[in-house]
């Protein structure tokens, strides 16, 4: 059926917690559904143990110690028991509707990607997901209570054992790899499916604690920096609004979006700064024709 593979962070405090609430879920997917640990970090065994995950311990590292995706692809593609594989971030929690969505994607698309959105949802305790109704529960509270994220957050990548060949060696626990998964998928002549409709996938919020400088230094430090090197620019980084199709309750459509997708991440920067200095030219037209913007009369804190 299919080999889900991840890596984690030790597994302690709300780390653990939500670790151990992804994890649950993806053995609770499928009866067929093989779950693979990699990492030696402090938890790791016992927790693969708890829930009779396969553990791999060893995971190649780059100079600074931080895991590499290429590592990690190649392994498990190798030692898979299942010719469709999924790489999921250790705090994302699924449902049976993901094997679902993978079935009609693996008939209509012998070659693909699947990807989706994620929701983000506020989880600071450990779930009993095998109690009866706990999944619904958990399910409605993250449609009910999260926020659905943008195209650009991708945390599970879906695919048959073989599509990902040659991967440099991007670091997990930065960012960049994930759009470059995309883009490279699209380069293999493999279609993108978006299933961020059919897929509630709650991504459990946590903090950047792991590193010094928080989700700042995620975000553009030199391993960062390194990755965005090592996938070849810009230009070699796609997001969902990449994907090639849709799949609905209804059906699957094409996206169009993909067309202009690649472009419009390029020019909106460049707009950005032009409409705000539209916006500041016509204010005094805007106030004399009464189309200023009513302010809202309450405001809620997005889930981050």
């Amino acid at each position: 059926m299919l080999t889900i593979f991840t890596t984690a962070k030790p597994f302690r405090e709300h780390s653990g917690i939500i670790q151990r609430n992804a994890l649950k879920s993806w053995t609770m997917l499928h009866p067929r559904v093989e779950v693979i640990l990699f990492g030696d970090e402090e938890g790791a065994a016992e927790a693969a143990r708890e829930l009779a995950l396969r553990h791999e311990s060893f995971v190649q590292r780059n100079s600074f110690g931080t895991k590499q995706l290429n590592f990690l692809f190649e392994r498990a593609q190798a030692i898979a028991r299942n010719d469709l594989l999924c790489y999921a971030n250790c705090d994302i929690v699924l449902f049976p509707e993901f094997c679902s969505a993978l079935e009609r994607t693996f008939r209509l698309h012998p070659r693909f990607l699947m990807v989706g959105r994620r929701w983000d949802t506020d989880i600071t305790q450990l779930v009993d997901l095998a109690a009866a109704g706990a999944p619904e529960q958990l399910h409605l509270f993250a449609r009910t209570q999260g926020v659905q994220r943008e195209s650009h957050s991708i945390d599970y990548f879906a695919f048959p054992r073989g599509l990902y060949r040659d991967i440099p060696p991007l670091v997990v626990g930065r960012i960049w790899w994930d759009h470059w998964l995309v883009w490279k998928a699209r380069q293999e002549r493999a279609d993108v499916v978006d299933a961020s409709e059919l897929i509630t996938a709650i991504h459990q919020n946590h903090n950047y604690d792991y590193h010094p400088a928080g989700a700042t230094g995620v975000w553009t430090d030199e391993q960062a920096r390194q990755n965005f090197e090592l996938a070849g620019g810009r230009w070699h980084l796609y997001t969902i609004d990449d994907a090639t199709h849709v799949l609905t309750a209804a059906g699957e459509r094409r996206n169009p979006k993909r067309i202009w997708a690649p472009y419009w991440r390029w020019l909106r920067p460049k707009c950005i700064p032009v409409w705000f200095a539209f916006l500041d030219l016509t204010r005094p037209l805007r106030r004399v024709l009464g189309l200023r913007a009513a302010k809202p009369e309450s405001s809620q804190a997005r889930v981050h």
